[in-house]
């Protein structure tokens, strides 16, 4: 047998505030191999982030281990003396962080971050040598033109450069371990592939192990060896990534697999949602943790904790801590309580809104001394309809366009050209006070709540503005509406007194939610609703959208990058590519059949959650860079990445072709190259 490179043996980890004390893990066990590839999945709160810090001794203020082990080398990280810290950070575990910007100094440029860790680990070495070495590294993540980038600042970057960055920090020491939190949680699925091969890849050179932390489970299908699904601060199971993926035995782990979007038991569906809440971890629950959300629980659930053991039938490679666990016999499937059946959607009525070759253009701002220095095409002329009470997706890659267009549509932007029309009408032409009674009829539902609320207004604050702007009723109808507002996205009503900060993500989002319908529009333009949520709460969201858009006839345009949900929700599909609209039509048709290189490269990269299928599968994800939308190619701009491009697509905007029927729509020279014909996604 193998040494563990790394032993989580017992431990607890106590944050202590004012108020109270949070008992944020309370007896973990983990091992690690050399080279193993180790996910650590869950609910947000589950202790997923909490053990990886804990690794390195990164606790957050008032953090403390109060039990246990960390055994990294044979050495005992949880009680080893800041100068033993200090030299394994970043020397002999690398870790890369959720969010990039803020991990990164601003002050700083880019080739001085990576060759920081050198400097201070690596004895003797040159300020030369170590700058080489960076900019090595920059090339081997994958790193555009490395050389430039090193005297770049963060704030220059796109999202996926800065996680390169970030990854080459990591590694530039050749740890052994590699600790890599939610690392592509706000990527699209391109820039998450690249990530994602770009780590194995190196991973496999260096012979290194990783932890990998994500609530995205087609991730952990496609990337790790062996799971450890988390609840509530201690590990509920863990095993081989095959088996439990195929069999999962503890209930928790069998509701989060339940609540996938391709679980679903079809298209616009109820998501299975796991009831309640997480428990309070400031005082230690009794038995079961999750015996309180579990449709199996009995009185032994709520007084005694089962212990974490092997599978009697398995054996010592799958453990879990349950009592009445999935049998053995039987797939998930079959013990997961069906999702209830919703009436079928009515028809979409008429066209609500008409996009007319809508064009919108950015200047690039020069010096202070000199004029602009070009324009940068967002949106390049996309036509497009949406009918009333239907759900349209819209998906493609970071910097495609989607949101640009979103603003638009929603008032937020004016376009440089084209027309947008909502029920035949150009806003533009509309009067001043038209043009005020129109804004109440499309909200904006934002990528990032808390960003959009005040953090300075109560809840009650928030939600009763726009009535307030818009004059809408006195103020005990306005309170009344905001109570009824909170009843219909399923918050209580005692919220209006909390500020944004108090509220988890997923009651956060669903304060977005009421934001935009507080006026009671007609149409929702929903911009990356549930990117940053974990499969359950994602789950809720989903469902409370599609609940209202039946109850309210709400219109939605849904932007997204998790292909998944949006095959779930939208009854039409439009797929962007650096600001053109490149196919549209019923999702269903466009899943099965993709027309454009461009949307089968985009089905090809997605992770599926099974990891069998993703190993059986042929599958040709997309490769290479966007360019720059300063300066888009000629002709169709997809050409530079395309597997079919030919002559005729340097020199020629492709025509807009319908070749499976007039509701099928497609933007390219060789539609039928290459196609296949069903998605797994």
């Amino acid at each position: 047998m193998t040494e563990p490179l790394l032993t989580i043996d017992d431990l607890r980890v106590d944050i202590a505030s004012r108020e109270r004390t949070v008992h944020a893990l309370d007896g973990v066990s983990l091992q690690l191999a050399p080279g193993e590839a180790l996910g650590i999945v869950g609910e947000s709160g589950c202790g997923k982030t909490m053990t990886a810090l804990s690794v390195l001794g990164l606790l957050p203020p008032g953090g403390e281990v109060t039990g246990g082990r960390v055994l990294f080398d044979g050495q005992d990280l949880a009680v080893a003396p800041a100068p033993v810290l200090q030299d394994v950070r970043g020397n002999t575990i690398g870790m890369v962080f959720q969010d990039p910007l803020t991990s990164l100094n601003p002050t700083m440029t880019i080739g001085a971050q990576v060759a920081e860790p050198l400097l201070l680990h690596r004895a003797g070495i040159t300020k030369k040598e170590a700058w080489a070495r960076a900019q090595e590294m920059l090339r081997l993540v994958g790193m555009p033109q490395p050389a430039e980038r090193m005297k770049a600042y963060p704030h220059q970057l796109s999202g996926g450069m800065r996680q390169r960055v970030a990854i080459a920090m990591a590694l530039v020491c050749e740890p052994k371990l590699l600790i890599a939190d939610e690392p592509t949680t706000a990527l699209d699925v391109t820039t998450q592939h690249q990530i994602l091969e770009l780590v194995d890849d190196l991973r496999e050179r260096l012979g290194m192990a990783m932890i990998l932390v994500t609530h995205d489970l087609g991730v952990i299908a496609n990337r790790v060896d062996r799971v450890a699904v988390m609840y509530a601060g201690k590990v509920a199971e863990q095993s081989d990534v095959h088996d439990l993926f195929a069999r999962p035995r503890h209930r928790y782990t069998e509701a989060l697999f339940a609540a996938l979007p391709e679980r679903a038991a079809g298209r616009g569906t109820e998501l299975h949602t796991i009831p309640g809440l997480p428990p309070n971890l400031s005082v230690r629950p009794t038995g079961c943790r999750f015996a309180p959300r579990c449709t199996f629980a009995t009185d032994t659930c709520r007084t005694e904790e089962p212990p974490l053991a092997d599978d009697e039938v398995r054996g010592a490679g799958h453990r879990f801590a349950c009592f009445h666990p999935v049998p053995d016999e039987v797939t998930s499937e079959d013990e997961v309580v069906a999702p209830a059946q919703v009436p079928a959607p009515a028809s979409p009525g008429d066209v609500l809104l008409e996009l007319d070759a809508l064009v919108k253009e950015f200047p690039l701002k020069g010096s202070a001394f000199s004029r602009s220095r070009g324009t940068v095409s967002a949106v390049g002329g996309v036509s497009l309809e949406i009918r009333r009470g239907e759900t349209f997706g819209m998906v493609g890659e970071s910097g495609c366009g989607k949101t640009t267009l979103g603003r638009v549509v929603a008032g937020l932007e004016e376009p440089t050209g084209g027309a947008v029309r909502f029920e035949g009408r150009d806003p533009a032409d509309l009067s001043r006070s038209e043009r005020r009674a129109h804004r109440r009829r499309v909200q904006l539902m934002f990528q990032d709540s808390t960003a959009a609320m005040d953090p300075r207004m109560r809840v009650g604050e928030i939600l009763r503005e726009p009535l307030v702007i818009q004059g809408v009723g006195n103020r005990a109808e306005q309170e009344k509406l905001v109570g009824e507002l909170l009843d219909a996205v399923g918050l209580p009503r005692g919220a209006v007194h909390r500020y944004p900060h108090e509220f988890s993500g997923g009651q956060r989002q669903r304060l977005g939610l009421a934001r935009a319908l507080t006026l009671s529009p007609d149409l929702v333009v929903a911009d990356e609703p549930v990117s940053a949520l974990d499969v359950s709460v994602q789950a809720q969201i989903l469902n409370l959208m599609r609940d209202l858009q039946r109850e309210r006839g709400l219109t939605y345009l849904f932007i997204s990058h998790d292909l998944a949900v949006v095959r779930h929700l939208a009854d039409t599909v439009g797929v962007m590519y650096l600001g053109k609209l490149v196919e549209s039509g019923p999702a269903e048709q466009v899943y099965a059949r993709p027309l454009h290189p461009y949307t089968r490269g985009l089905l090809d990269t997605v992770n599926l959650p099974d990891p069998e299928a993703a190993s059986g599968t042929e599958r040709t994800p997309l490769e290479g860079e966007t360019p720059s939308a300063a300066r888009p190619p000629s002709g169709c701009r997809f050409r530079t990445r395309c597997p079919v491009a030919q002559d005729v697509c340097a020199t020629a905007e492709p025509p807009v072709s319908t070749p499976h029927g007039a509701g099928h729509q497609v933007a390219c020279h060789f539609p039928l190259a290459a196609p296949r014909l069903a998605s797994a996604v």
